[in-house]
């Protein structure tokens, strides 16, 4: 990898770049397709792509590739593009910075050594797991082995190489009796840590509990957010927030707000690059520089947008190491890493007198990113009355706004997850309007 890296690289200085970056990435891919209670097939692929960007009298342009023959003319065609660009007055440079942190915990050697015959017992555990109760049906579900190697090289010196590997399952059920339920559960580990049958199983067993709902009074009350329905609602529009290109094109409400008070005091968020075994943990961020780790919100207190090496240039600060790329076909923009959600836990469902509890979301990307305002479509949700769930609620909307609830956590349960890049636990939030 590292010589095909360095002839692109050398193919796009010669071409006439002033500055040359080369992003390259290789992953071999287990997956395991599940349709209708049976294994409906599986596929094991070798990929690989490079990411080309190249900078020409401060304009930058990008090409990308993924035949490795045609990797030297794709740096040609990234100069090309950059010459036919318009100059950029805010381009400072790629990253210098190539002092590299040690991680912990990113790969395990058994998953990168996994046969296909274990991934296919591994799904075959999870089926086991869903169809442990008589009425439920297993609908779809998914497997996923991932070992990559990932390497960055630039112009300035920049030279780093991380290896990862990551195991998921996914698994979608229904009950077969009148008015039937649904539900899912998803689990993802850089480590050979995941319990299949227990994923298969909790989500049957949550299925067959939400069955039998009943319709509820339109209402304020606490509500409660599994880590699943955390995520979906929090991460995406916070994450918008403190996003650094966000602010400096006026898409935020955070726009100024450094230093004040905008949660609960009890509520502290971190960006972690570093956090053992994350999901998003590197020794360096998508660009090459160093990964860190971040303090957004700590104790209410407003501290930190993120910033990739373009925006922290934009305003002559250091990068907070937040380059992110969805593929190597892309060039980077800012995004999180490990969202890290603080509060001090308990036993919360056992503590809450009256309220509800909600395990998933249904269309939070709905929400104004910029305001914060939702309405979303909650699933599997039940009444709470004196620390018990005594009955499922049959069709739940939930509706708020995403900067009100950082004031009005009141408390966090033991059940931390990771949840892609975020890591929450369960929150409860006081005074949510709900309408069955």
């Amino acid at each position: 990898m590292y010589d095909l890296a360095r002839r692109a690289l050398n193919a796009a200085l010669r071409a006439g770049a002033d500055e040359a970056e080369v992003y390259l990435v290789k992953s071999e891919v287990t997956s395991i397709d599940i349709r209708k209670g049976v294994i409906e097939g599986s596929k094991e692929n070798i990929n690989q792509g490079m990411g080309i960007r190249a900078v020409v009298n401060g304009a930058v342009g990008f090409a990308s590739t993924n035949i490795d023959t045609r990797m030297e003319d794709t740096a040609r065609t990234a100069v090309s593009s950059a010459k036919i660009r318009g100059t950029d007055p805010e381009w400072k440079s790629f990253p210098t910075d190539g002092k590299y942190p040690e991680i912990k915990g990113t790969f395990d050697p058994q998953i990168k050594d996994m046969e296909l015959d274990e991934c296919i017992e591994l799904s075959s555990n999870m089926l086991e797991g869903a169809s442990s109760l008589p009425e439920v049906l297993v609908t779809a579900g998914s497997f996923s082995r991932v070992a990559s190697r990932r390497l960055i090289l630039n112009s300035n010196g920049i030279e780093v190489e991380d290896r990862g590997t990551a195991i998921s399952g996914f698994v979608d059920v229904i009950t077969g009796q009148d008015e039937p339920t649904t539900a899912y559960d998803y689990d993802m580990s850089r480590k050979m840590d995941i319990d299949f049958f227990n994923l298969g199983k909790s989500a049957a067993e949550l299925a067959s509990k939400s069955r039998q709902g009943i319709s509820i009074e339109p209402h304020r009350t606490e509500v409660i957010l599994h880590p699943f329905a955390v995520a979906d609602l929090l991460t995406g529009i916070l994450s918008s927030a403190i996003d650094a290109d966000n602010v400096q094109k006026g898409r935020s409400s955070l726009i100024g707000r450094k230093g004040e008070m905008i949660a609960t005091e009890k509520l502290s968020i971190i960006d972690d690059g570093l956090l053992e075994a994350g999901l998003e943990t590197a020794m360096a961020d998508d660009e090459g520089f160093p990964s860190q780790t971040t303090p957004v919100i700590e104790k209410g207190i407003f501290k930190s947008y993120l910033y990739d090496n373009y925006t922290a240039g934009k305003e002559g600060r250091r990068s907070t190491g937040n380059a992110s790329r969805h593929s190597y076909s892309a060039p980077p923009s800012v995004g999180i890493r490990n969202f890290i959600i603080k509060y001090d836990q308990s036993d919360l469902i056992e503590e809450t007198d009256k309220g509800i509890y909600i395990n998933t979301v249904i269309g939070a990307h709905t929400a104004n990113y910029i305001s914060g305002d939702f309405s979303v479509e909650a699933r599997n949700a039940f009444i709470i009355e004196k620390g018990e769930f005594v009955k499922p609620i049959k069709s739940l909307m939930l509706s708020g706004n995403v900067f009100d609830i950082l004031k009005s956590i009141n408390g966090a349960g033991k059940d931390v997850r990771q949840v892609g890049g975020t890591v929450t636990p369960s929150l409860r939030i006081a005074d949510m309007s709900v309408v069955g």
